[in-house]
């Protein structure tokens, strides 16, 4: 339950990022650093990076952002079945 609640509010979090950085992008106004927004990815919130990418139209054109969020994703979903299954 609180595995679940955690994961959801970080996810948010991430998909927020990704519109305020995208926000900040068209402005040309100071950026969210792109280790910043793998961080989160890497700490439960790749479904909401992965989700904001597209949803904003944001770090679309990144192959580390392409390749790599989706990459954090499959592993951390990977990990979850994993321990499941233990």
């Amino acid at each position: 339950m609180i595995l679940t609640i955690y994961l959801s509010a970080v996810g948010f979090f991430g998909l927020i990022l990704m519109g305020i950085d995208k926000h900040r992008a068209k402005r040309h106004q100071w950026r969210i650093p792109e280790k910043t927004l793998f961080l989160v990815a890497a700490l439960g919130g790749s479904p909401g990076v992965w989700a904001g990418m597209y949803l904003f139209r944001h770090k679309t054109k990144h192959l580390s952002f392409v390749l790599g969020i989706p990459l954090i994703f499959t592993v951390q979903t990977a990990f979850m079945i994993f321990m499941r299954l233990r």
